[in-house]
């Protein structure tokens, strides 16, 4: 089956298709780039898809720059480092390319590029973003070499505060990239530990999204699909990484879960956001591992939901049978089935407990837990009793 290569304009403008970042120049000039900055990570940067990128554009007669000092988790000063990158050579827009890392650092930086308050007084709290001096933000394309975070199509960023230890989420709705190029290929080289957790993130997404209270129907249709997607192609992605078809279904699953997600996310994020920022860990591999323990705290809440979702993806008729898949895939791709098994310990539980509830994703979980319950649930998670 050949791979189609189509474009969207739903929740933004979407190039889908493998060799679609040849486009990048055009989507850069669509946006008024002449001297677009190309954000990455350091490992990227150092392999042969960004020197690319960067060769594109400047026989296109772009000036592209690039800056690629971000860490996994990105912090307050990796923003700070990019927008003094894009001041000093005189940027007009940010080319977005790599993980859920880079790409958060990149809109971050975009939206920073023309701001004079610090990043801080943009944390999605209240009317936070009527702060933002829209005209000084700067254009941003992306294009994902993960597929797990859907940040090309979100409005936010997750940015570690390492002074106050504790993930932000810096929102405006105009930090939604204004075009995105889903290609198949930049995905291709991911290792297979990488493409599991980074699948489950996107999973994680589209399950909170679709246990979410919040009345929001499209989102839940798209959350559902974008479930079967990760069911029928993750472990195709995982097996043979070379699979442009699994790579590019995995790739709008992980869109669709950021697209989903503005119903609200749930106790999987609550416990990942400061679990990340005490621990520096994968956020994908965090949602992982706690992903059964919080759908089996939740799921008599859901019941109903889980039901359906059970018919949807042609499982057995039977209760537990969404916890039960999610298990045995967790398994199939050689996910960890405790928190302990990738260093962490309950030495902090109860601060942890404390923090989860305090995190915004909280709000939207099926259930209404306490920082006790957050902490019992962590616990869980570590010592690995479900």
């Amino acid at each position: 089956m050949s791979v189609p290569s189509v474009n969207w304009n739903y929740p933004t403008a979407i190039k889908a298709g493998p060799g679609r970042i040849s486009e990048l120049p055009q989507a850069c000039r669509e946006l008024g780039m002449a001297r677009p900055l190309l954000v990455t990570d350091p490992g990227l940067a150092a392999l042969p898809m960004v020197a690319a990128a960067q060769a594109a554009c400047r026989e296109a007669g772009l000036q592209c720059g690039l800056f690629h000092d971000i860490k996994g988790n990105p912090t307050g000063r990796n923003v700070d480092d990019g927008v003094t990158a894009y001041r000093q050579g005189g940027h007009d827009g940010v080319i977005a390319m790599g993980g859920g890392s880079a790409l958060d650092a990149a809109k971050a930086i975009a939206l920073m590029a023309g701001q004079q308050r610090p990043l801080w007084d943009f944390e999605d709290v209240g009317d936070n973003y009527l702060r933002v001096n829209v005209a000084g933000m700067a254009p941003v394309v992306a294009a994902p070499t993960t597929a797990g975070t859907g940040s090309e199509v979100g409005r936010a960023s997750v940015i570690t505060d390492e002074a106050a230890e504790v993930k932000r989420i810096i929102f405006h709705a105009r930090m939604l990239p204004a075009i995105v190029i889903l290609d198949p290929e930049l995905t291709v080289g991911l290792p297979p530990k990488i493409t599991a957790a980074t699948g489950m993130d996107a999973l994680s997404h589209n399950l909170e999204a679709y246990c979410s209270p919040v009345f929001h129907p499209m989102a839940t249709g798209i959350a559902l699909e974008g479930m079967r997607m990760v069911k029928e192609y993750l472990p195709q992605a995982v097996a043979d990484g070379a699979d442009l078809q699994a790579r590019q279904q995995m790739l709008v699953a992980s869109s669709m879960g950021a697209t989903a997600f503005q119903r609200g996310l749930g106790a999987m994020h609550a416990l990942a956001h400061p679990l990340g920022a005490l621990y520096d860990a994968h956020h994908g591999l965090l949602n992982a591992i706690l992903m059964p323990y919080v759908l089996k705290a939740n799921q008599h809440a859901v019941a109903p939901r889980l039901e359906a979702l059970a018919r949807y993806l042609d499982l057995p008729a039977r209760p537990g049978a969404v916890l039960d898949w999610v298990l045995a895939l967790r398994e199939a791709i050689g996910i960890a089935h405790t928190l302990a098994e990738i260093g962490i310990d309950d030495a902090q539980a109860e601060r942890v407990g404390r923090m989860a509830a305090a995190d915004p994703s909280a709000g939207t979980n099926p259930v209404d837990y306490s920082a006790a319950q957050y902490t019992e649930l962590f616990r869980a998670a570590v010592h690995g009793n479900l």
